[in-house]
């Protein structure tokens, strides 16, 4: 197999980079300097010993010994407040934000109406189970403005349907535009989602 388009179709596996763009991105390296590239290979190869995902958030952060992140480690933050994410890039736009001071929880994907996609059932009702015990009142479904996000969000309500007396269930109010993805979304926006979040 010619090792340009092996490597061009492995770039293709990145989202939203297709072929055309991977063996854009394999010409780039033939181009670079060999330290540019040995660099680039060492970071990757050092991924799994230094990137750790959180065992009660499942974000991942950069750390030199497994544990907490600093997230959930933060003692001044609120324990009544656990905000669903689909992913570790959302988490970094509502912390841009500045506004949110809650926990978090990684869903790791959403659903489709077809019934692709894998999110942490059984994660996350174990971090509700630990949450309730901690004070927690409200869960902020914080997922996109897409049909995906909100398929989720169903899902993750019929999940949690044995708990509605514990716990209030909210989403992101106005300021999100529909087709919208947090990850994309200006922190003025995401304030205003925030704060305009509405119970589900």
């Amino acid at each position: 197999m010619d090792h340009i388009d092996e490597l061009a179709r492995a770039f293709g596996h990145f989202p939203g980079i297709g072929p055309r763009q991977g063996k854009r991105f394999v010409y780039h390296l033939l181009a670079a300097s060999i330290g540019d590239r040995a660099k680039l290979a060492e970071l990757i190869k050092e991924l799994d010993a230094r990137v750790h995902q959180c065992p009660e958030c499942l974000h991942f952060y950069t750390t030199s010994a497994k544990g907490i992140c600093k997230y959930c480690s933060d003692t001044t933050r609120d324990d009544t407040l656990l905000m669903l994410l689909e992913k570790d890039q959302d988490l970094v736009a509502i912390e841009r934000a500045g506004t949110y001071r809650g926990r978090y929880f990684i869903l790791g994907g959403v659903l489709t109406l077809s019934g692709k996609g894998v999110i942490r059932d059984k994660e996350l009702l174990k971090t509700i189970e630990q949450r309730l015990s901690k004070g927690l009142k409200e869960v902020v479904l914080a997922l996109g403005a897409t049909s995906e996000g909100e398929h989720t969000a169903d899902h993750v309500r019929r999940l949690l349907a044995s708990h509605r007396d514990q716990i209030k269930l909210s989403t992101l109010g106005r300021g999100l535009a529909t087709g919208s993805e947090l990850e994309y979304s200006d922190a003025e926006t995401l304030r205003a989602a925030l704060s305009n979040r509405r119970e589900t």
